[in-house]
């Protein structure tokens, strides 16, 4: 395998990361939100967005000069390798966000193994590099999968970043750990996604429609709280498609989901610009280094030649 080199800039910014950003590599169409609308057999006749968004966000981060990770579908890799290609050659972390966006909370172990094992090798073949992390669509590992974290490292993975520490109806689990945690002896370590303790509850600061409804002002300062009072490190995350004013509308989507998904699109490039600009980034696999190496060293993972 080619050895990648990173530029001078991203390197630099490796050494003063305080925050991991990511991006969860899926189309419009591909959201839990249009799920009992848009039927899976009919992806691939829609209007693919996913190659030039995600285009445009590489724009923005060689821009900014940080280093990111891009948890990708394998759905995607399959059909966009050239893409996974050029995640790769702009020295950002590649990882997996599963084959078809399946909830893994309603799969089942079995299909849960077939869909990670699968999304790996379509993402180490067309990367032409180790993918260790992973994240769960929609963040549904949680209380009902205790199963996962173990099969994840079975196969291979040294991380998951697929818990969300909130209240919400599509997903969430607020009881667990808000910092990074092994929840099985015998399994990867989790980072779930970063919340800030207010009011007797968790409260969503990692990204996605959260950023898009928030206030930007109180958005930075729930981040600024968990770097400089809580002293830890913070994830954000987001969608390429969220930086795509111009997708096509589901009308026929209940108003929530709608709600949910086009507000506040138009305004995401500038904020998330501002964004790269008030804080320090790099990817998963920079920031948390620590706590990924205390994971165990990965079982039947495939050899990757340099």
């Amino acid at each position: 395998m080619k050895s990648i080199a990173i530029a001078p800039e991203v390197a630099q910014h490796r050494t003063r990361s305080r925050n991991a950003m990511s991006v969860d590599v899926e189309d419009w169409f591909q959201v839990q939100g249009f799920a009992d609308v848009i039927p899976r057999e009919e992806w691939d006749f829609l209007d693919c967005r996913v190659e030039a968004n995600t285009d445009a966000v590489l724009h923005h981060f060689e821009e900014a000069g940080i280093r990111a990770t891009f948890f990708t579908l394998g759905w995607v890799a399959e059909r966009y390798p050239r893409l996974i290609r050029r995640i790769v050659e702009a020295g950002h972390e590649l990882a997996s966000h599963g084959y078809g966006h399946q909830r893994v909370d309603q799969i089942g172990p079995t299909a849960f193994r077939e869909d990670i094992r699968r999304a790996r090798t379509i993402l180490e073949d067309a990367g032409g590099v180790r993918v260790s992390g992973y994240r769960a669509p929609t963040f549904s590992i949680g209380p009902a999968t205790p199963w996962a974290h173990g099969i994840l490292a079975e196969e291979g993975y040294r991380y998951s970043s697929s818990v969300f520490p909130v209240r919400h109806d599509l997903y969430g689990s607020p009881d667990t750990p808000r910092v990074a945690h092994r929840p099985r002896p015998e399994g990867v370590v989790e980072l779930p996604m970063t919340t800030c303790r207010a009011f007797g509850r968790n409260l969503p600061c990692s990204g996605g429609g959260w950023f898009r409804l928030a206030p930007y002002r109180l958005f930075r300062a729930g981040l600024r709280h968990v770097n400089d009072i809580e002293g830890r490190a913070g994830i954000f995350y987001f969608h390429p498609w969220e930086i795509d004013a111009a997708q096509p509308r589901v009308w026929h989507a209940n108003r929530l989901s709608r709600f949910r998904h086009y507000t506040g699109v138009a305004s995401m490039p500038p904020r998330l610009a501002r964004l790269l600009s008030d804080f320090s980034w790099g990817a998963m696999e920079d920031v948390f280094a620590d706590e990924i190496s205390q994971a165990p060293a990965p079982a039947g993972h495939r050899a990757m030649v340099n």
